[in-house]
């Protein structure tokens, strides 16, 4: 399984798509994912692939779960890489995380009883009002694309993402069904200054061009909320 999903990634995404994808890593980290990850910070990236947003991210502890072999060639020298499913996340402790994120590797586990192990076992390991950040493509908006990777195993939306977080005991903080573009492939416009614009003018940016969903739910109640 391990040299299968080496070979799917090594296939879909050349080097100038994955040296593109890290430049708006940083760019996304800078503008967007910092604001809910502190630098004293521990960070899991579930699903890191080629570590994009952990290497971008700005933590004291950084941490990559992924079962890509070429997750650890990627990882920064400072970030720890475990190669293991990201249902048993055995070598962290109860709350010991403040923050697990994860991009576009939710619809590809088998199941949706596997995605509610994943995320139950996020909760496990996040502190109270520690966070879970979550990006994925929203059906939604991507009914006739969705299925264009042969990887895709789970149809899921900025609702059905909502509802299993609040199943799993996680209160809602933040909330967009339209987030960014549906993906880099392929795209001819990889100019650093159309991303910071594109973020710029969010939330009607987003409104056009928007297909991934953004869902942060935080362990415990939130501010405002009962």
């Amino acid at each position: 399984m391990s040299a299968e999903i080496e070979q799917l990634y090594a296939n879909r995404f050349d080097e100038r798509d994955r040296a593109w994808k890290r430049s708006v890593w940083q760019v996304l980290w800078r503008r967007v994912f910092s604001r809910w990850v502190r630098a004293e910070d521990t960070l899991v990236d579930l699903g890191a692939g080629y570590c994009e947003l952990i290497n971008a991210a700005v933590a004291r502890r950084r941490i990559a779960v992924d079962l890509n072999p070429m997750t650890r060639s990627s990882a920064a020298p400072s970030v720890e890489v475990h190669h293991t499913s990201a249902e048993a996340l055995s070598f962290l402790a109860d709350g010991e995380v403040d923050a697990v994120f994860s991009s576009n590797f939710f619809e590809h586990l088998s199941s949706k009883e596997a995605l509610s192990r994943v995320v139950a076992e996020a909760h496990r390991v996040l502190k109270p009002g520690g966070r879970i950040i979550v990006m994925g493509p929203n059906i939604r908006f991507l009914a006739d694309r969705y299925w264009d990777f042969y990887d895709h195993h789970l149809p899921l939306s900025d609702r059905s993402m909502c509802e299993l977080l609040e199943l799993s005991g996680f209160t809602l903080e933040h909330v967009e069904p339209r987030f960014l573009p549906y993906t880099v492939k392929g795209s001819s416009l990889r100019w650093l200054g159309l991303v910071e614009a594109y973020l710029w003018l969010r939330p009607l940016s987003s409104a056009f061009l928007g297909r991934q969903f953004l869902v942060v739910g935080r362990k415990g109640p939130v501010a405002g909320h009962p």
